[in-house]
């Protein structure tokens, strides 16, 4: 397996670029050494371009690591204790480690709400600025999709809500979430009808619909959207919802650590661009010193609230180099193949905060745990209090920090 290096033009020395190496060592015996540091161009302005993903989708084929599930046995490593975390205090959100203005709000569950990103009439989004947590991740053809993750701030819109993907049987486990989405592609329906969390599902999809569902997700039509792209939810509506079903309780979502204070040994980090699909599925991020968060463009263009007007705005950034195996399941008429994004056990990470990056670990042990991220020595590594934006990628996955 060819094996890429975190493309940077930060001040990263090279002796960190072997960590990812490393990785991918364990993956493709053989395979030894740190590539040269390589840059890669600037993430151009799209040109108007006929949008389908039957246009996209010849050209797109996701390349695997592996052909079946790999087993991961990488150089172990120290994994603080859940007694050896910081307890927080009552009235502060477990997720983004700022207060809420009403303790109550912790004690609902967490909603995980599936949200498109192609084609470009979806955007503005709405709802994911109120988000806690949003993944980014890869779907066929080299497009993205968002899971977006709520518990402590609400959403008066969300949307548009689409079908889940393989990555959708993880998150939701992990932060014990309600999973909304539109439904799935006939190959993962048994996986989702027989998941552990298979009565916490919310969909308009007779597969999985339950009573009163068209007042819990419902169509907002608009001029330009196909009918696809109009289907919408808010908070209120869904823990209301949930609580009706008796599913609203709180849950055990430690894991994470939060400091106001950016830790020592990070590197210069105002800018950084990620590349999914040129033209189609891109993200910028630039930091803003007086708001201290970073500002999220996407294909060229500042990603803005649908319902607010304002551009995201992230204190974390987390890049996830996770293993990608494409499966035997077919994602859609035109002959995808799902990709299982295997998103348990462990590997490397970087975290931009403060305008400075960080090279750590994340680490997911058993199912229910929540993503946590170490330094090199198993200490956990402190976010920033606020939200936080993880960009899902492969292994050999090339970003560009500057």
């Amino acid at each position: 397996m060819e094996v890429s290096t975190i493309v940077s033009r930060s001040r990263f020395p090279f002796f960190s670029l072997c960590i990812l190496v490393t990785w991918l060592t364990l993956l493709a015996p053989g395979t030894s050494g740190c590539s040269p540091l390589s840059f890669s161009s600037k993430t151009p302005t799209p040109t108007k371009t006929p949008e389908s993903v039957a246009q996209l989708q010849s050209t797109a084929a996701l390349t695997s690591t592996s052909a079946s599930t790999p087993t991961l046995v990488p150089t172990p490593t120290k994994v603080p204790t859940a007694e050896a975390l910081p307890t927080l205090a009552p009235d502060v959100c477990p997720l983004t480690g700022e207060k809420v203005s009403d303790p109550n709000a912790l004690e609902r569950r967490p909603l995980a709400v599936k949200i498109s990103n192609f084609p470009s009439a979806v955007r503005p989004h709405a709802g994911l600025n109120q988000a806690d947590i949003v993944f980014e991740h890869l779907a066929e053809a080299k497009l993205t999709r968002f899971t977006a993750i709520f518990l402590c701030q609400e959403a008066e819109k969300i949307g548009c809500i689409r079908s889940a993907r393989l990555i959708d049987l993880e998150i939701p486990a992990m932060y014990k979430a309600v999973l909304i989405f539109s439904g799935v592609s006939p190959g993962l329906v048994p996986r989702f009808q027989n998941s552990d969390f298979n009565d916490r599902l919310l969909s308009p999809d007779p597969l999985f619909r339950d009573p009163d569902s068209d007042d819990i997700i419902y169509r907002v039509p608009a001029e330009g959207k196909a009918y696809e792209n109009t289907l919408f939810t808010d908070t209120e509506t869904l823990w209301q919802a949930i609580e009706k079903r008796g599913w609203n309780s709180r849950q055990d979502l430690s894991g994470l650590v939060f400091a106001e204070e950016p830790p020592d040994g990070g590197s210069l980090a105002t800018h950084l661009s990620i590349v999914y699909r040129a033209k189609y599925a891109t993200a910028e991020y630039q930091y803003d010193p007086d708001r201290q968060a970073y500002l999220r463009s996407v294909v060229g263009e500042p990603h803005r609230d649908e319902v607010t007007g304002e551009q995201i705005a992230v204190r974390n950034i987390v890049v996830l180099y996770v293993n990608h195996v494409e499966t035997d399941i077919i994602e859609d008429e035109l002959g995808a193949h799902s990709v299982e994004i295997q998103l348990w056990g462990e590997g490397p990470a970087v975290v931009l905060r403060d305008g400075q990056a960080y090279e750590v670990k994340w680490i997911r042990r058993q199912r229910p745990d929540l993503l946590r991220y170490v330094d090199g020595e198993g200490r956990p590594f402190s976010l920033k209090p606020g939200n936080t934006w993880v960009q899902v990628v492969p292994l050999d996955f090339e970003i560009e920090i500057e």
